[in-house]
């Protein structure tokens, strides 16, 4: 589904981009969720918001572009109605996924004991968890994750 053309949007399209470095990543999701103030989501919707895009813009920082010595953005793409809640695409110019797809949404191995508990793995799994899409697609020279998230349905 998607907002039919005569649906009057709840929230204008939106486009921010930050440097690609983990200390924009605060003030990435501050400009988001400035963005997104007029639709009055709920404290339980705008956490899920802000983990979702924390976790992606962390995994873009720390593996997309781990290995790039020139300054870098990353772009995040925001759009709302309420026939799909929130999409956002998150544009960024580093190393492709392996594979050429975003990692699976397998539930890490916790039946383990507490010094063989793994140290990553979550974010892909709370990323699917929570968004009710998850696409990726090399671009060109760039990442585009998409990903819808249901809130304020």
């Amino acid at each position: 589904m998607g907002c039919a053309m005569g649906d009057p949007p709840h929230l204008p399209p939106f486009a921010i981009c930050i440097p690609g470095d983990e200390q924009a990543v605060r003030n990435g999701l501050a400009e988001v969720l400035l963005c997104l103030k007029p639709l009055a989501l709920s404290a339980e919707d705008t956490n899920t918001i802000e983990l979702v895009l924390a976790e992606t813009l962390n995994n873009v920082i720390e593996h997309a572009l781990s290995d790039s010595s020139a300054p870098t953005r990353i772009e995040i793409r925001g759009a709302f109605c309420a026939a799909d809640g929130l999409r956002m695409t998150v544009i960024d110019h580093g190393a492709p996924m392996p594979a050429g797809k975003a990692p699976t949404s397998k539930t890490p191995d916790l039946d383990v004991s507490t010094d063989d508990l793994p140290e990553g793995g979550f974010g892909w799994f709370m990323i699917h968890a929570l968004a009710s899409e998850v696409r990726y697609a090399r671009v060109g020279e760039s990442n585009h994750l998409d990903l819808q998230i249901p809130v304020g349905l």
